[in-house]
């Protein structure tokens, strides 16, 4: 049987990285990404938390992290794991830590992309079409909302200082990233 792998293209492929010093863009393809359904009270959530390593976020914003695992609060019983790791091995075992139960642990590795901005000028970038507050105070590292960027649905994740990660949906990336290069210009 073809590996499959070699079939996949990104739905930015070509873009390669752009930008100077004060900030850069590039696209970080092909991560696993697994949406999850759980109520966080059960024997469910405690199950695939062991499984992950790491405890699911129970706030607005939260980015929880064991290794290659992220595992991003989405709702009040919804997450988005990001990883490193392959997506059948990773979906097995999520959903074996929560069979029987009522919850759902589901593949969307396909459905969005990850853009990285990147630089000291990365916040000034999103500030020209994100409604989201950036100010330190509201959004710091280890957070991710959602939110819209040039009217673009989309998940932000602020990974550092000077660094964020946008999720769009695979369909809206390449406007998403157009968008971004052209708002980058004046900054070099």
């Amino acid at each position: 049987m073809a590996d499959l792998t070699t079939l996949r293209h990104s739905p930015l492929e070509g873009l390669g990285n752009s930008g100077g010093e004060q900030v850069r863009l590039r696209e970080l393809p092909f991560a696993t990404m697994v949406s999850v359904r759980v109520d966080p009270n059960g024997a469910a959530a405690a199950a695939l938390e062991r499984a992950l390593g790491t405890a699911l976020p129970r706030t607005v914003g939260q980015v929880a992290e064991h290794g290659h695992h992220y595992a991003l609060w989405l709702g009040p019983d919804e997450w988005l794991v990001i990883s490193e790791v392959e997506p059948a091995p990773l979906v097995t075992t999520m959903s074996a830590a929560v069979e029987g139960a009522h919850a759902s642990c589901v593949d969307v590795s396909a459905n969005r992309t990850i853009l990285e901005l990147t630089g000291p000028a990365a916040r000034s970038v999103l500030a020209k079409g994100c409604p989201t507050d950036l100010h330190p105070r509201a959004l710091q590292p280890g957070m991710a909302v959602v939110t819209t960027l040039a009217r673009v649905p989309l998940l932000l994740w602020q990974v550092d200082t000077e660094t964020y990660r946008l999720l769009p949906r695979s369909s809206f990336a390449d406007y998403t990233a157009r968008w971004l290069q052209d708002a980058m210009t004046e900054f070099g």
